[in-house]
């Protein structure tokens, strides 16, 4: 070990980050009595140690002191951890799922290399470069491993279609694959048009503007923006999507921070959907930029915010190279809605209660009953044009409030959910009758209003939970029979067709959205002069 190195080493690593915004500030002591601790650890501890780990853990115990969202990535780490953001990845295009111990494409991702060979949906991977991966045990992670890789690589894979008696030879050039953040972009009717967004990545702002402009061209005037289990990502584009909604000049959000001034970020001109109601659907899982939008929606009252209370995330970070590749996403500032709400709900009981605060909410009973829900008289402020009352500190208060369903879950239910039940019956139908129900039905819309579970698609269906030693127990199945059969009409949509045919079929059966249909004609916009 090179002792010499130790200190500089370290210290670089460790403070190297924050250099840049105020080095100036760094007490020198501090830095000497760090790098003298290290020193001291490297001669005349009983064994050697390991600087990278102690490096990694030094970092990783001052983050922990600070707040729960500044984290370290290692260099491995940071790729992974960037790819749904960025937007992108490096590999073949498909989306896959294991069955039966075999690799079942579900989808080639469109404009990607696989589609572009005529890989289909319901195809098997038997061979990737000339070793078995059927039956043999394979994991999604074996997969991913031996079918990712840098662009303009090859990959050789052997694929088994039914109807088919030849394995069929596919030589996939392996390029850019888009992460789409849109799920789901379809009309309800002939006025309502519905998007489902699961993330903020860079292309998050194009695929909603493209989106907006589809829905438009048929003929949308009122919208259902879905952010439920929407965890954030980047704050530009959630400026970008907040445009769409707000007039010019409109405040989305604003940022401040120690080191950062006051950064005000404002609406343009530009917006596809400044007129028309919206209605944004959120929960406790929606967090970070998915609140920004909701909030700056909220406060200016341009539209109506239904569901449940959301995360409660109002910290921006800013991600710091470190000399190996590594990096520090550190938190450098918060944000504020435009009535100058921060959502950030408290963290000074340390991370683990942090992470626990949703089953807190959930054993409070806030998810079933908006009374258990508490805000401070000192966390009120009101909305930008009308002064309606509403609340920071603790996350987005909806204004229409949905309990969370509970009627028709069972213990058999979130068994069949839990093991991928669902999933793989799901799988085994449209593997089994794809070219019937290709045949019968013209579209996913026709689908769904014609394709029914009968009784022996249930006996199969529960005949396959008990060869997975699930229990059945025919209350708890008669309780959640209506869900099964939705879950089950939804998935298989989307191994016929897409996303927004599984959220078609989906929605039908959901009281968030069911209640967002009734607020369109209910007066409740003029009744809280939400702007349309």
């Amino acid at each position: 070990m090179n002792r010499v190195l130790i200190k500089p080493l370290v210290l670089a690593v460790a403070f190297g980050f924050c250099a840049q915004l105020f080095a100036q500030q760094v007490d020198e002591k501090q830095r000497e009595k760090l790098g003298s601790f290290l020193q001291i650890l490297d001669y005349y501890y009983k064994e050697e140690v390991d600087q990278e780990k102690v490096t990694e853990n030094a970092i990783k115990g001052v983050l922990k002191e600070l707040d729960p969202h500044s984290v370290y990535y290692s260099k491995e780490r940071l790729k992974k951890a960037n790819e749904p953001l960025v937007g992108s990845f490096e590999g073949v295009g498909i989306q896959f799922n294991i069955l039966n111990d075999t690799i079942f494409v579900v989808s080639s991702i469109p404009g990607g290399p696989s589609e572009k060979l005529g890989i289909m949906p319901g195809d098997k991977i038997v061979y990737i470069e000339d070793d078995n991966v059927a039956g043999v045990g394979v994991t999604n992670e074996d997969v991913i491993d031996k079918l990712r890789g840098d662009k303009g690589t090859q990959v050789m894979v052997q694929i088994k279609r039914k109807g088919t008696s030849e394995l069929l030879d596919y030589t996939i050039t392996r390029d850019k694959i888009p992460l789409f953040s849109v799920d789901a972009s379809y009309m309800v009717d002939d006025e309502i048009g519905y998007i489902k967004l699961n993330r903020f990545s860079r292309t998050t702002g194009k695929e909603v503007a493209e989106a907006l402009t589809k829905l438009k061209s048929d003929g949308m005037q009122r919208l259902v923006f879905d952010l439920r289990g929407n965890g954030g990502g980047f704050l530009n584009e959630a400026v970008n999507v907040a445009d769409e909604f707000l007039g010019d000049g409109k405040m989305v959000v604003y940022t401040e921070g120690r080191a950062f001034d006051r950064e005000d970020r404002l609406a343009t001109a530009k917006g596809l959907f400044q007129e028309g109601q919206v209605i944004i659907l959120i929960n406790e899982g929606s967090a970070s930029a998915s609140e920004i939008v909701s909030g700056a929606v909220q406060d200016w009252d341009r539209g109506l915010i239904v569901g449940r209370r959301s995360f409660g995330k109002g910290l921006v970070q800013r991600t710091f190279k470190m000399p190996d590749g590594s990096a520090v996403r550190l938190t450098v500032s918060d944000y504020y809605t435009p009535a100058g709400r921060s959502i950030q709900k408290p963290y000074t009981e340390g991370v683990e209660a942090y992470r626990k605060e949703l089953r807190a909410r959930q054993d409070k009973g806030e998810l079933i009953d908006m009374s258990k829900i508490e805000f401070p008289d000192s966390l009120q402020f009101s909305t930008l044009e009308n002064k309606r009352t509403v609340f920071g500190g603790g996350g987005i208060m909806p204004d229409i409030f949905v309990p969370l369903d509970t009627s028709r879950n069972s213990t058999f239910f979130r068994d069949v959910r839990r093991k991928g039940i669902l999933n793989k019956f799901a799988l085994n139908y449209v593997d089994e009758n794809r070219q019937t129900v290709d045949a019968k039905y013209s579209d996913f819309r026709d689908f769904a209003d014609r394709f029914e579970i009968d009784q022996a698609t249930l006996d199969a269906f529960v005949a396959l939970a008990e060869k997975e030693e699930i229990e059945y127990n025919q209350e708890e199945f008669d309780t959640s029979k209506q869900l099964i059969i939705a879950q089950l009409r939804g998935l298989i949509a989307r191994n016929m067709y897409d996303r927004s045919a599984m959220y078609y079929i989906l929605n039908q059966e959901d009281t968030t959205f069911t209640k967002a249909m009734e607020l369109f004609d209910d007066g409740t916009f003029d009744r809280l002069r939400i702007a349309y």
